[in-house]
């Protein structure tokens, strides 16, 4: 695997560059953890989200920050914004053409937008990432990836209150996310993220009630069910709203084209769209 920078247009920014082969093994390792058949091989066509798996960024102990990620400056690219939590806030996807596992893929990433803004809760700093992903010669997927940053968690503040999900679904399926799949999704996408797998981290500096399951996690489970419903997909967004913790089992839900999380009290912890490709 190989990481280059170089400059882009004006407009553009920065473009980071990774190379990564796309390790068939890995993404058949993802299938076992969610509990699926592992039919990936060399060549195979790979599910969609599954590309979170490839281009790692590892950096040395010394350059990661308190909660376990590389720090703002070792990748040259997203802007220290001066706080210290960040999340994942959603994202959006368009696939062009599939991507082969055993194939050499690259993806540049881009900084689209970065500002902060004062939420009811203290400042907030909001990051929109684009990366194009491109295999033998072809654009393969063009994806945003919302993040946002805040400060810690005042003990007094009191807590925002969750949007409650719907319950009209069409389709759903009962999901369960222990602590042994969020450490087997960690290491496989290579996030080192302590709200993931530090039960203290996670309660006593970012004040969540257990381990938070991840927020591509969920998107990756809810495009699995919208593969299976719709067929191949041509798009596909989704926003966080809630945390989901390891202890709690959730219900992915889908309406038509909508799709979304309901944890056991209700809450919505996330809320999608799929768009499935146009039958021919």
């Amino acid at each position: 695997m190989t990481h280059l920078t170089d400059s882009a247009s004006p407009s553009d920014g920065n473009i980071l560059r990774s190379l990564d082969v796309m390790d068939p093994a890995r993404s058949a390792a993802l299938q076992v953890a969610l509990g699926l058949q592992p039919s990936i091989v060399a060549g195979t066509e790979l599910p969609p989200f599954f590309h979170q798996l490839y281009f790692w960024t590892p950096v040395p102990p010394e350059q990661l920050g308190r909660d376990g990620h590389p720090g703002l400056s070792t990748s040259g690219l997203i802007p220290d914004l001066g706080l210290p939590r960040r999340m994942w806030a959603g994202g959006r996807l368009q696939f062009e053409r599939p991507l082969k596992a055993g194939i050499e893929a690259e993806k540049r990433s881009v900084v689209e937008r970065s500002q902060t803004k004062m939420g009811r809760t203290g400042p907030l700093g909001f990051v929109t990432l684009r990366h194009d992903i491109h295999q033998q010669g072809q654009r393969c997927l063009r994806e945003w990836h919302d993040l946002v940053y805040r400060e810690d968690p005042s003990p007094e503040a009191p807590k925002p209150l969750p949007p409650r999900a719907r319950e009209d679904e069409e389709e759903a399926r009962q999901v369960r996310f222990d602590s042994t799949l969020l450490f087997r999704y960690s290491a496989l996408t290579f996030n080192g993220h302590r709200i993931h797998y530090d039960l203290d981290y996670a309660r006593e500096v970012e004040g969540y009630a257990g381990l938070v399951v991840h927020g591509p996690l969920l998107a990756q489970q809810l495009m699995l069910l919208a593969v299976e419903l719709m067929g191949p997909l041509a798009e596909f967004s989704f926003r966080a709203t809630a945390p989901l913790m390891h202890f709690e089992a959730a219900t992915l839900c889908c309406n038509g084209q909508d799709l979304w999380v309901r944890a056991p009290d209700g809450r919505q912890c996330m809320q999608a769209q799929a768009l499935p490709q146009a039958k021919v």
